[in-house]
């Protein structure tokens, strides 16, 4: 990665706080179990553009922070100037990016905190969606602990931004866990079976109004996740 200016870094990272707690009542649950140094994985629903942001500036000061985002995005001036501040890794969509891989298990090797959110792209009604068998590929090349962060109220921000109306956005972090495949070969399916049991643990997270294709928790499983 880049050299990153630590003084832009500073100037957007805190402008963009600042403008996230004017316009946004913050309830965050737990918080303060979320680790100081890592390497760690989080994993969260994907809502919006709202939750990068918010998740990003509310991890401050903690300095090694990463996440994957499309690569259009950086066809946007703002938005690739903010990215590129913040280290984010720019990922082709709909294909085995290889260099999006190496740059993320080095930055997770690194210590950085790792955001993923395992659907893949944004859920337009805020409820889950299934997840992509390959997120368990990091943690499992990684060994590093995942922790689950949800987040809840977003989704009316544009509504309430144009009614001139605070946001309630809610955070609320859960219990870190590693992935443990027992030794043996990890095939799609298996990878598909961790995606969702990853997955269970973030939804049991939220209000059961968003949890979507993990709204029946009996149906969740345990068999690959070691909790600490």
């Amino acid at each position: 990665m880049s050299k990153v200016n630590p003084i832009a870094h500073w100037v957007i990272t805190y402008g963009c706080k600042l403008g996230l707690v004017i316009m946004c009542r913050i309830h965050k649950e737990n918080w303060e179990s979320v680790p100081r140094e890592g390497p760690l994985i989080t994993i969260t629903n994907h809502t919006g553009m709202l939750e990068a942001p918010m998740m990003y500036t509310q991890l401050q000061p903690r300095p090694k922070l990463t996440a994957l985002a499309k690569i259009e995005s950086w066809d946007n001036w703002f938005l690739k100037m903010v990215f590129n501040l913040w280290e984010i890794i720019p990922i082709r969509r709909g294909e085995a990016d290889r260099e999006a891989l190496r740059k993320s298990l080095e930055m997770i090797e690194q210590g950085y905190i790792f955001g993923m959110s395992p659907e893949g792209t944004r859920s337009k009604n805020g409820t889950l969606l299934r997840a992509h068998s390959g997120v368990a590929v990091l943690a499992l090349k990684t060994g590093a602990p995942l922790l689950p962060i949800v987040h809840w109220g977003g989704e009316d921000f544009s509504k309430n931004l144009k009614r001139w109306r605070r946001t309630d956005f809610f955070i609320r972090v859960g219990k870190p866990f590693r992935l443990d495949a027992g030794g043996g070969h990890v095939t799609q399916e298996i990878r598909q079976q961790m995606a969702d049991e990853m997955m269970y643990q973030v939804a049991k997270l939220l209000p059961e109004k968003y949890r979507g294709e993990y709204t029946d928790l009996e149906n969740a499983t345990e068999k690959y996740l070691r909790f600490a």
